[in-house]
């Protein structure tokens, strides 16, 4: 049986004196995303050494599920916020689990 969860890493760098701002947006996207269909597993870090580094961690169900996460309300809303609040755009990495 083949795995097509799809994994995903997306870093989000706040500029220093937006910090706030951007956790709280990005906060407020992580339990409606959660009910997606398709979402397995969504958590948001902090890094504890630097603040204005958030990172998502996500497991979807397909690429198709992932996909239309970004089509949501609330990921679009949360995407018309940020510009301006971000030190640079979002690196988003996906993968697929080989073992």
């Amino acid at each position: 049986m083949s795995n097509t969860s799809l994994r995903v890493i997306a870093r989000v760098a706040a500029k220093a004196d937006r910090v706030e701002q951007v956790r709280a947006i990005l906060m407020g996207v992580v339990e409606p995303t959660r009910r997606e269909p398709g979402c397995l597993g969504y958590q948001l870090l902090q890094n504890q050494a630097d603040p204005t580094d958030f990172t998502f961690i996500e497991e979807w169900a397909s690429a198709a599920a992932e996909l239309s996460h970004f089509a949501t309300p609330h990921i679009s809303s949360a995407l018309r916020q940020l510009p301006g609040l971000l030190a640079a755009e979002p690196d988003v990495r996906r993968y697929t689990v080989l073992m």
